[in-house]
């Protein structure tokens, strides 16, 4: 049967909502909304085979005058990147003092050829993708795996590569790093996060 997972992030105003179904690998719907850098809507749609491992990711992002959308589809011979834009991001995070995203996508997708997951700034959602593909619940707690992922940041859209390192603490626990940032995550036993501290906190229907 399908799920419906809601998030509430605790860094800022927004919130997430994802229609799943995890019985081989993963199909998911999701919405995500947050007001920084500056209001902005997120749709996704993402496709996981059967070991876990990424094979499509596509994702718009819209604001006030502006929108964007980047695909990233994985082959035998590495990662196709196709983007789109309509308006100025660059304006609107100017106007509002920040700096601006760049580009969507990436130029080189070379790059990305080591990833196997995709990590969507900001969403829960992603984590479980390599502490499901590596089975980190199986694993002895405090065995660190390092995974290679591509990074697709908001409200912006650009692709990049990132190192991050998954450990396990035991039941319901992993721990989350990426070059000096770490947050301890709960996680459910199907490998979903249920406490992102700093970032965002599963709602539960009452």
């Amino acid at each position: 049967m399908p799920k419906s997972l809601f998030w509430a992030r605790t860094d800022t105003a927004g919130s997430e909502h994802v229609v799943l179904d995890d019985g081989q690998g993963l199909t998911a719907q999701g919405v995500a909304l947050a007001v920084d850098p500056i209001p902005y809507t997120c749709r996704y749609r993402l496709t996981v085979g059967p070991d876990w491992s990424t094979n499509r990711l596509e994702v718009e992002s819209e604001g006030a005058g502006w929108s964007r959308s980047v695909r990233l589809e994985r082959g035998r011979d590495g990662w196709r990147v196709r983007t789109g834009e309509e308006g100025d991001l660059d304006a609107a995070l100017s106007a509002a003092g920040h700096p601006p995203a760049g580009l969507p996508g990436t130029d080189d997708p070379g790059r990305l050829a080591e990833a196997l997951d995709v990590d969507l700034g900001g969403s829960p959602l992603t984590n479980t993708l390599p502490i499901r593909r590596i089975g980190l619940g199986r694993l002895p707690a405090d065995l660190a795996t390092a995974v290679n992922v591509a990074w697709v940041l908001l409200p912006g859209l650009a692709v990049v590569p990132a190192e991050q390192v998954y450990t396990s603490l035991g039941p319901g626990r992993v721990r989350y790093a990426s070059g000096t940032f770490t947050a301890d995550l709960e996680v459910d036993p199907d490998g979903f996060v249920v406490r992102y501290p700093g970032l965002a906190e599963r709602v539960d229907p009452r």
